[in-house]
């Protein structure tokens, strides 16, 4: 039974009206996944993020794209240069997380939109979704992923403006206090989630679980070796060891108790 603070979406495949499985009438349906890409659906490559601050001769505190966009003009293309190379080697490495394509089939055959917000460039993500996602994700129809936000988008995570733009493309709203207001019957609607879009945001990383957060999302970490300290963060509502550990979850219908 769902404590009386928290949210949560009904099992998939259940009609909006449905409250048969669920303790009450806070769940709602699930309107979309915004997935992070690299550690998300493909293995960590932690050596890049190194190799890029190695390049850029910044230390690990720094964050890699707000110092290049602080950078004079002038010397940006050459910066974002020795990025997109580093990132050009990474990609011919890419691995698929376990459970990626099972998670992906099962979402696709459930009419679920999936969307990939990540701080990446175009083509690592076009070398992913060609050897990793197309013609191997059966039960949708059109594009796997839709839309792809790259960093070519900005602001970039962990603002939540690219997860945003994936509700503005899918046509996603956000739900009005007023609307809580009612289903809980009580006027204080006070919590974790300052604005709440009926979405998830799977990721690994603390700008990830930030942008989600910030972005009105149920955030959903996907474990990952260095970074237990999300864990237990503030921003993270749930914790998988593995993609296709969501696939039960989904279908028993998440719910997520509101931190205090």
């Amino acid at each position: 039974m769902a404590s009386n603070s928290g949210r949560g979406f009904l099992p998939i495949g259940s009609p909006a009206s449905d409250t048969s499985t669920s303790p009450d009438s806070r769940r709602v349906q699930l309107q979309g996944i915004v997935f992070d890409m690299d550690g998300t659906l493909c293995l960590p490559q932690n050596h890049m993020f190194s190799q890029m601050r190695s390049a850029l001769s910044i230390p690990k505190s720094v964050d890699i794209i707000e110092h290049i966009n602080s950078l004079p003009q002038s010397d940006q293309p050459a910066a974002w240069k020795k990025i997109k190379d580093i990132e050009s080697v990474a990609m011919r490495e890419q691995e698929a997380q376990p459970g990626l394509v099972t998670l992906l089939a099962f979402l696709a055959e459930e009419k679920v939109k999936m969307a990939i917000c990540t701080r990446n460039f175009e083509d690592p993500v076009r070398h992913f979704l060609e050897n990793f996602v197309e013609g191997k994700v059966q039960g949708g129809q059109g594009k796997v992923f839709d839309p792809v936000v790259t960093r070519d988008f900005t602001p970039a995570k962990p603002h939540p403006a690219g997860i945003w733009e994936c509700a503005r493309v899918w046509d996603v709203r956000e739900r009005k206090v007023s609307d809580r207001e009612e289903r809980d019957g009580a006027g204080d609607v006070e919590g974790p989630w300052e604005r709440e879009l009926p979405m998830i945001m799977v990721g690994d990383s603390v700008d990830d679980m930030a942008s989600g957060r910030a972005a009105g999302c149920v955030t959903v970490l996907l474990k990952s070796e260095g970074k237990e300290d999300l864990e237990v963060d503030g921003r993270t509502d749930l914790v998988v060891g593995r993609l296709d550990e969501l696939i039960e979850i989904l279908k028993k219908g998440l719910w997520v108790d509101e931190k205090k």
